[in-house]
């Protein structure tokens, strides 16, 4: 569904203008309502249309079981820091202070990275340094994709 890196300056009060060509590769109505949360693995925040998250925490729903322990805490964490985002009628986010934080004190700079179903948002820099290198994304791309005939019947 998304497509496409963003550089985008995020202003004093915490507001950052999405922008344009990404909200152009949304159907109008899941324009208005999204879902921010920390990312697992890195030090980004992850975008998700509301549509597209109530995918995701309906996979988690049926994989998880809130009366175990070990899902109880895995499910506390993962909503940890989430918030729905409503957009204004200048298609700004305000990001709650708490995520910003996280970005890092000198994010002034953002960048959005599309990457299928959610938008990455990167402290510019960060994102910047947080690339594979070409040879090893090679290695990467032929260990997960390459050897055996691979079909996704999803598709």
């Amino acid at each position: 569904m998304f497509v496409g890196e963003y550089i985008c300056k995020l202003d004093s009060k915490g507001r950052v203008l999405i922008p344009s060509a990404l909200m152009r590769q949304l159907p109008a109505e899941q324009r208005d309502r999204f879902v921010v949360k920390k990312d697992i693995y890195t030090n980004c925040l992850v975008l998700y249309p509301a549509s597209e998250w109530d995918r995701q925490t309906n996979i988690l729903k049926k994989r998880l079981n809130p009366f175990n322990r070990k899902h109880s805490e895995f499910i506390r964490e993962y909503y940890r820091g989430t918030a729905e985002i409503m957009l204004d009628g200048n298609n700004r986010m305000l990001i709650p202070k708490r995520l910003a934080e996280y970005l890092g004190e000198q994010a002034k700079e953002l960048m959005f990275a599309g990457q299928d179903g959610k938008i990455e948002i990167w402290e510019r820099s960060a994102y910047e340094k947080n690339q594979t290198n070409e040879s090893d994304f090679q290695s990467m791309a032929e260990d997960i994709l390459g050897g055996d005939f691979f079909i996704n019947e999803d598709l």
